[in-house]
């Protein structure tokens, strides 16, 4: 088994096994603070469930998963240093932006001034500047997408987890995406797992890359060497080569 967690390491996952009736994904990593990582790999690789056990929302059946050098056994979701979100944003429909990025701060929307201010600031730096009384329906996807990384922004947490957060944007809207969460990165300094199936996301945004087979971590690699290789079959074909 690896030694303890280091409070380097922004995420740690040391002999973590999920079972399933047909499968057993198993994890190892670690992975230093601040950079982007790119969690790639086929439909069924296991990366949700990946992304569960990190933020807590499910439990593997053996390891021990660290964030910032804490180990995370029995802590809620709630009370772990991460952020998610989604592909479909999680926004509710009835509230407005800049409440939805409050929900961030207080779920129970006890703001003082101060929140307030923190809530307009958020939506400011993701390009939403007067666009807080929007009601979701009314926005964009990638406007709705902006929001939510909004509302990651003012909850200040370490650890970043992006599913699949562009995969109903349009290739130039894509583009813009990428741009901005790079901004972001860049102003904030967190750490960022980011599930894709784009391989421009892989190449344009990403430090690292986990590609994940079978359930199982099978490269970890910075991204230079990643798009070179060609030993493995899955990341050919994930790179379109084949």
């Amino acid at each position: 088994m690896n030694s303890p967690a280091s409070v380097s390491t922004a995420l740690s996952l040391q002999d973590v096994e999920v079972r399933f009736e047909t499968m057993t994904l198993a994890f190892d990593c670690a992975i230093p603070p601040g950079q982007i990582v790119a969690v790639v790999g086929a439909s069924g690789s296991g990366k949700s469930t990946l992304f569960n056990v990190i933020a807590g929302f499910e439990e593997p059946e053996q390891g021990a998963v660290h964030i910032l050098g804490k180990d995370m056994a029995g802590r809620l979701p709630a009370e772990r240093p991460v952020s998610v979100i989604f592909q479909e944003h999680n926004l509710f429909a009835h509230l407005d932006a800049a409440t939805n990025v409050g929900l961030g701060i207080n779920p129970a929307l006890h703001l003082s001034a101060v929140d307030r201010a923190k809530v307009a600031d958020a939506l400011k730096r993701v390009g939403l500047d007067g666009f807080g009384g929007r009601l979701p329906p009314t926005l964009s996807g990638g406007e709705r997408q902006r929001v939510a990384l909004a509302r990651a922004l003012v909850r200040h947490r370490p650890l970043l987890l992006l599913d699949e957060p562009f995969a109903a944007l349009d290739p130039g809207m894509r583009a813009e995406m990428r741009e901005l969460l790079r901004d972001l990165h860049d102003e904030e300094g967190n750490t960022i797992l980011m599930i894709t199936h784009h391989p421009d996301d892989v190449r344009l945004l990403a430090d690292k890359v986990l590609f994940l087979d079978r359930g199982r971590i099978i490269a970890h690699d910075p991204v230079d060497r990643f798009v070179e290789r060609r030993d493995i079959t899955a990341i050919n074909r994930f790179l379109g080569r084949e």
